[in-house]
């Protein structure tokens, strides 16, 4: 007999794997209150790990970074999620909903024992396995999409997926011409960029599709764009209005991209980085691509932790 999981996920962690166990095993044998429970605990660390993606996705630099806030930042995460979850986002309900659409014990004991088939013929995740869900980004219909996570098992944001579904064929097509993995390319042009959402604009309000901060310097025959940036003299930042060149798309903008890096003899060593992101952004960085002393481990950390 299952004993019931209400008092044990009320004052628990949102990640504690021996709770989540219980309710899994407890819906299976179709317990109504286990699987409200169980879903409720998925929804809470669905929530703690979106909450984790955009720390990671934060430089974290200073005085007070170090592994004791760190632990403890993780730990209110984890309580925050929790609570969140109890007050309810619509997801747990969402997933119950699912299940009880037809006979809920026997759904949920199909779930378990085949992994991702119903009675009724549709295909869904097992929902009671929130770890496979996280880790394939798969949802049940009628639900959110979940990100997908990145190489390192970190949960990616939505936007920062959208961004990269949305230029992933250019940065394919500039790293067949330069050997530079696509994913360094797209890592730099989030960066510069802030995933899309400071693109630098044309004096009309069109985009220039500028991805990469590319300057308009004197041999520049294209369109020009001016834009107020920040640069570093001396180590310390200064306003400015710079010329930027525009482009009339995301690919014109990659292909030039790939063109300078290729032609450029200051980012010879950039190409023969040989597939490392932290050797490419301290190329980058050397070569004299960004004045900002913090760029290769600004970039190199997005690459790493947030590009999938």
């Amino acid at each position: 007999m299952i004993a019931s999981p209400k008092s044990d996920l009320s004052s628990k962690f949102a990640l504690d794997t021996k709770a989540l166990g219980e309710l899994k095993q407890g819906a299976k044998a179709g317990s109504p209150g286990a699987l409200k429970e169980a879903a409720t605990q998925f929804e809470a660390m669905f929530i703690n790990m979106m909450m984790k993606s955009m720390r990671d996705a934060t430089p974290q630099e200073g005085m007070l970074d170090n592994q004791q806030t760190k632990m403890f930042t993780s730990m209110l995460d984890q309580q925050t999620s929790q609570n969140l979850a109890k007050r309810g986002m619509g997801l747990a309900d969402v997933l119950v909903r699912q299940l009880g659409a037809q006979n809920m014990g026997q759904q949920a004991m199909a779930i378990g024992a085949e992994g991702n088939r119903t009675t009724s013929g549709n295909v869904m995740p097992d929902l009671m396995d929130a770890a496979t869900m996280i880790k394939t980004g798969a949802a049940p219909a009628g639900a959110p999409p979940l990100p997908l996570t990145t190489a390192s098992g970190r949960i990616q944001a939505p936007h920062v997926r959208s961004f990269q579904e949305k230029l992933h064929v250019h940065a394919a097509e500039a790293e067949r011409a330069t050997g530079i993995p696509a994913k360094f390319m797209l890592g730099q042009a989030a960066l510069e960029s802030g995933w899309g959402k400071r693109m630098i604009k044309n004096a009309d309000g069109s985009n220039s599709h500028n991805l990469f901060g590319i300057k308009a310097g004197p041999g520049w025959k294209g369109k020009v764009a001016e834009s107020v940036t920040t640069e570093y003299v001396n180590g310390r930042p200064q306003t400015r209005v710079e010329r930027f060149r525009a482009y009339d798309s995301p690919a014109e903008a990659f292909k030039d991209y790939a063109n300078m890096l290729a032609k450029n003899p200051r980012y010879e060593k950039v190409l023969a980085s040989g597939g490392d992101a932290a050797a490419f952004a301290q190329g980058l960085q050397r070569a004299g691509y960004a004045t900002d002393p913090h760029y290769a481990a600004k970039l190199t950390r997005i690459i790493k932790h947030s590009l999938a």
